[in-house]
């Protein structure tokens, strides 16, 4: 008899904290003395994991409650014609992820109660940076999304999740971001315009993304099967941006609170899904006008400080539905999304963007499981915010686009990319995908740019 049905026979005697204690024992046990009949073997091209089940220790521990992950995001980008520097080349970066769940009601006995651990590491470089966009002003949008936000280890979620009356309300708590629940949209674009909650690409000074996490508390209710609300309340504190705070849990340097609403509907229409978002966010930390100093005059100008203003604010929108299905399988056919936000003009640097496009799942008979992804996204600078650059260099009376201490005004930049994901095993996903910019940057100076991406999704 194993280790770990031996604990099982004798906690019958113990007390409960000590039955407890020993279940979670247990189930670590399991790791090396469960079954392994029918257990996939590394690379398997059916398994989920590319190193197996672990001799059916994996899917045992499943069964327990104890669910491992080791995820792994690869991202390839090239300059392949214009935008800013045309020196051609290839920028590589990625993401490993290691984490955990924990189904606390088969561990512990804690009914609808979950827990969740991750760790994330980002390296690499990215070729929008210096290559298609200006490096005096920078650009928004990204062609290799996985870069960013300081390339280094974060504990990316600690989170404890409760769920009360049946689940219709469901409390979640600790160290985990605002897209995670709020403004969420998968990620299978590698364009960052097309990848991720959007507010916090245009509104990142106070809307932190995977993999940045704060203190953080979020209450969902379900009003209905199809309808639920939701509400957060996520510490503003820059401070958890820096490259050497990944791991820091102090509330030191709290600058706020940002405290997002939003109302999901997941209907089924004509028998597919779709999701319907609708929110809004406050911040109630003081931000900084783009343009205006404290006597309304261009604070470049005037020689005034920038005024502040007490909070900031912005919405959105999403939508995400199926529209058709290929051979009777509802996980194949084409899907349709939409994305647009709004901000806070005078404090943001952005002031509204949309975002469309389409991905059809299951393209071929030979191919089910492949997919293709078409979208196009529009990036719009607040006009105080280009009026600001327009300013500073009236000040230092530089005329010249090719002057170094000349900042380019910044108006719209445009996004398209194209994806064909190829569904190599149920471990490994690979999307060679073009991305088309214009204008760069929102810079109308810097040309057009063509990006060669590769994105590698695998699970360990």
């Amino acid at each position: 008899m194993s280790t770990f049905l031996t604990l099982r026979k004798d906690r019958a005697l113990l007390p409960m904290a000590g039955r407890k204690a020993l279940t979670l024992i247990g189930g670590i046990s399991a790791l090396g003395f469960a079954s392994a009949i029918q257990a996939a073997p590394a690379f398997d091209s059916d398994s989920k994991w590319m190193l197996g089940d672990w001799g059916g220790n994996r899917t045992e521990l499943e069964k327990q409650g104890y669910s491992f992950s080791l995820d792994y995001v690869g991202e390839v980008g090239s300059n392949l014609h214009g935008g800013y520097d045309h020196d051609r080349t290839a920028r590589y970066s990625d993401q490993f992820g290691l984490g955990t769940h924990l189904d606390l009601q088969k561990i512990l006995g804690w009914n609808d109660a979950q827990f969740q651990l991750t760790i994330t590491q980002r390296s690499g470089n990215n070729i929008s940076n210096d290559r298609i966009n200006d490096p005096r002003v920078g650009g928004f949008t990204s062609a290799q999304e996985v870069w960013g936000r300081g390339q280094t280890t974060r504990l990316t979620q600690m989170w404890y999740q409760q769920a009360f009356f049946d689940q219709k309300l469901d409390i979640k708590a600790g160290r985990f971001g605002q897209g995670e629940d709020f403004n969420s949209f998968p990620c299978d674009f590698q364009n960052l315009a097309f990848c991720g909650s959007q507010v916090g690409n245009w509104a990142g000074s106070i809307w932190y993304n995977w993999p940045v996490s704060q203190w953080a508390l979020r209450v969902k209710y379900h009003l209905t099967p199809q309808l639920y609300a939701q509400v957060g309340a996520y510490e503003q504190n820059p401070s958890n941006l820096d490259r050497g705070n990944g791991f820091k849990l102090s509330g030191s340097g709290t600058q706020g609170t940002v405290l997002p609403v939003e109302l999901v509907w997941t209907p089924t229409l004509n028998g597919l899904p779709g999701e319907y978002r609708a929110g809004y966010y406050y911040s109630s930390a003081k931000a900084t006008d783009v343009y205006k100093g404290s006597s309304g005059q261009p604070a470049v100008l005037s020689g005034e400080a920038y005024r502040s203003s007490s909070s900031k604010h912005g919405a959105w929108l999403g939508i995400q539905q199926q529209l058709t299905t290929r051979a009777s399988d509802q996980s194949r056919g084409l899907n349709v999304f939409a994305n647009a936000t709004v901000h806070d003009k005078k404090t943001n640097a952005i002031d509204n963007y949309v975002q469309a496009g389409v991905v059809y799942k299951g393209p071929f008979d030979a191919r089910p499981k492949d997919d293709i992804g078409f979208a196009m996204a529009r990036v719009h600078v607040n006009p105080a915010y280009r009026k600001n650059a327009e300013a500073t260099n009236q000040v230092h009376a530089i005329v010249d686009y090719n002057d170094a201490d000349y900042l380019p005004p910044q108006h719209t930049e445009y996004s398209a990319e194209l994806y064909y994901g190829v569904h190599v095993t149920n471990w490994l996903t690979v999307r060679p995908n073009l991305q088309y910019i214009r204008h760069p940057g929102g810079v109308y100076n810097v040309d057009n740019a063509l990006i060669g991406g590769l994105k590698i999704q695998s699970s360990f």
